[in-house]
């Protein structure tokens, strides 16, 4: 029997305690302690954000942030904290995820590109989704970055 991915999008207050709690534990294991990166998860921008979620088994997997226009591109709507939980990796759901979030940013922001700030080496994983890098590789929280734009038309 096959195990169904669901996905939601959630407004900050729409969330429970205990799924904030999993959001953050989440992210604090992927990108502070997997990747040995040092920053300030908790920025104050949570309360903005639209919250996608990936559930497998009711447990949260996957996970990414949407802002709308301006808040944290001028010009650009855009999706951030994109994750997948490690037991996760290499079935497609992060592409299930990205599909999800382009289409949720197209229908809460429509017309609107999307800029995301995306680690260098997943390029290519974005490029699937009609992403395109802009200008130079820099260097975020220690870790190699490139700026990428969707037109915010088209999703997967």
């Amino acid at each position: 029997m096959s195990v169904k991915l669901h996905l939601e999008c959630k407004p900050f207050d729409a969330l429970t305690s205990i799924a904030l709690h999993d959001i953050f534990a989440l992210r604090s294991e992927v990108f502070v302690v997997e990747q040995n990166c040092i920053y300030q998860d908790i920025d104050g921008k949570d309360p903005q954000a639209l919250h996608l979620i990936g559930k497998l088994h009711n447990q949260i997997v996957l996970y990414a942030r949407l802002f709308g226009p301006d808040i944290a591109y001028p010009g650009y709507a855009s999706i951030g904290r994109i994750l997948t939980a490690f037991s996760c990796r290499g079935k497609s759901y992060g592409h299930q995820l990205m599909a999800y979030a382009i289409q949720q940013c197209t229908f809460n922001f429509p017309d609107c590109p999307i800029k995301i700030s995306a680690q260098a080496h997943l390029e290519k994983f974005y490029n699937q989704h009609r992403f395109f890098a802009t200008g130079e590789s820099y260097l975020e929280d220690g870790i190699p970055h490139i700026g990428m734009i969707h037109d915010g038309k088209h999703f997967v």
